[in-house]
């Protein structure tokens, strides 16, 4: 690969990589890794409106959106309307539960595999990571 000097190049290039690997260790559950993490991060947030989802995983509503249609046309996830009619209540199936509950051996296989090859360098790099998403506030 070119070297490069900047940042943002160079973590897209990274991104790249990793959700590669995970791609590649969660294809057996059908999975992508962007979509196992958004059914991850909606569990842990419980029933959330798209505005405070999107917050939480840093996404804009419109990406959301995107991303949570094919999930909910496969039965993943379930919306409604909340208490005003403009908002949209989104949250995961028990199918997705399920699911989810049989991926994550898989993810844990991809996560394992990337502890091993960044070994003691992993916590400066999500110190360094949680740095970056700091910018965002």
């Amino acid at each position: 690969m070119l070297p490069t000097l900047c940042a943002c190049s160079k973590l897209r290039r990274s991104a790249r990589i990793i959700s590669g690997i995970y791609d590649e260790e969660l294809a057996p559950s059908g999975f992508s890794v962007a979509q196992f993490s958004l059914l991850r991060m909606l569990q842990k947030a419980g029933p959330s409106s798209l505005t405070a989802l999107a917050e939480a995983t840093g996404n804009d509503r419109t990406t959301l959106n995107r991303n949570l249609r094919p999930l909910e046309e496969a039965g993943l996830v379930r919306s409604s309307r909340g208490a005003d009619r403009r908002a949209r209540i989104v949250c995961i199936t028990d199918e997705a539960k399920v699911r989810m509950r049989s991926a994550q051996p898989l993810w844990e296989k991809a996560q394992a595999r990337i502890e091993q090859s960044l070994g003691a360098d992993r916590q400066p790099l999500f110190t360094i990571l949680d740095k970056i998403e700091e910018l965002r506030r």
